[in-house]
């Protein structure tokens, strides 16, 4: 009796999570709070400072920029060092790899306000982009081609492509010290300190007003328990799903996590301790100090449901649900950490999860390396 065809092969999916070194993993709510440090990595000097963070886009590369005007490169998959690029004459700060891991892009610290497109092959310049009077105070590259954006204290917000050292476009905005792409690669978010807002823009009408524009102002804590006017905001970011944004803060208060839509308040998200100010970095907001550099020491969790952080008082790192419970203070809505990542290995002023496997990484004086751990369980507040 004759056979029919074979059936066909089932329809193809994303592969199953992986840890750094290749093997199957577990789902990220599985192995949270079972994160725990299994490297170190000591910098050239104990007052030298981690000022930011970034994974390739392959997820096996960690890229720090340093205060000694040194850029390090670490194996994500070996947990080795692998090389070092020095930028001496310019400084280094908001180091990004570029959608090739062999290029780097960062903002020069000294010198002049230029950013500068390195390739680790050779360890030569491919490109300057020039035009920037201030600081560069963030560098957010697009997630589905050569584009970028940076922010500077100059008060403007720049789009590049690395293929041309000239900006493709430009806005003139107030105080524009932070940017993010939503992971659609079609909207932009831009956060103004000084007017407590966050600009929405479709990124094909960047020369346009934005379509949407979220007012913090209620959200800002007390004048009298800030040093300014101005909300210490250190970081902003888009969860995996697009579904949410969160500011990143100094602020005992804590972080707030928005809907990414009608930005709504979802909740607040306090840190256990009042924050050390030995231990958070200077927001791009705060006048110039001697507090180190930093990228905001905060981060989603690849399916977004996680924020891990650091617990701005010990060298603990904190991990809120925020699909969690929303509890009422008052008029407040807050989401409390749920679980403490121990450590005893430098403290998390920088902090960064790798998006392609359950690993992440923390920085400050030192750079650490955490794994999930089968062995611990998870440690409450």
């Amino acid at each position: 009796m004759a056979q029919g065809p074979p059936p066909p092969p089932p329809p193809p999916g994303p592969p199953p999570p992986t840890t750094a070194k290749g093997e199957k993993s577990e789902r990220t709510s599985d192995v949270i709070g079972k994160l725990r440090p299994t490297k170190l990595f000591k910098l050239s000097k104990p007052d030298t400072y981690v000022t930011s963070l970034d994974f390739d886009e392959e997820g096996l590369l960690l890229l720090a920029a340093c205060s000694d005007d040194s850029l390090q490169i670490y194996s994500a998959r070996e947990g080795v060092h692998e090389t070092m690029l020095l930028s001496q004459k310019y400084g280094c700060h908001l180091a990004r790899f570029t959608h090739h891991s062999q290029n780097i892009i960062y903002a020069s610290t000294k010198g002049d306000d230029a950013i500068r497109y390195l390739t680790t092959h050779d360890k030569s310049f491919l490109r300057y982009f020039r035009g920037h009077t201030a600081p560069v105070t963030e560098l957010a590259l697009c997630p589905s081609n050569d584009t970028f954006l940076s922010c500077s204290a100059d008060n403007t917000v720049r789009l590049w492509t690395l293929e041309s050292q000239n900006a493709q476009a430009r806005l003139n905005l107030a105080t524009p010290y932070l940017a993010a792409y939503d992971p659609s690669a079609t909207v932009i978010a831009i956060a103004s300190a000084s007017t407590s807002s966050i600009l929405l823009y479709d990124i094909r009408h960047f020369d346009k007003p934005p379509f949407a524009t979220f007012d913090m102002r209620q959200y800002d804590p007390p004048r009298a328990s800030r040093g300014n006017n101005i909300p210490e905001w250190t970081k902003l970011e888009f969860s995996n799903d697009g579904k949410s944004l969160l500011v990143t803060t100094n602020h005992s208060q804590g972080h707030l996590l928005l809907d990414a839509f009608n930005g709504e308040l979802k909740a607040q998200l306090p840190r256990p301790y009042q924050p050390t100010w030995g231990i958070l970095r200077s927001a791009p907001s705060s006048t110039p100090s001697k507090t180190p550099l930093g990228q905001g020491d905060t981060s989603f969790s690849a399916d977004g449901r996680y924020v891990i952080g650091g617990s701005g008082a010990d060298r603990d790192v904190v991990v809120w649900d925020a699909q969690g419970r929303v509890s009422r203070e008052g008029e407040k809505k807050i989401i409390r950490p749920m679980c403490s990542l121990p450590c005893d290995r430098g403290k998390g002023a920088v902090v960064l999860w790798n998006h392609r496997y359950n690993m992440m990484a923390t920085a400050d004086t030192e750079v650490v390396m955490w794994l999930p751990d089968e062995h611990v369980g998870m440690k409450p507040l």
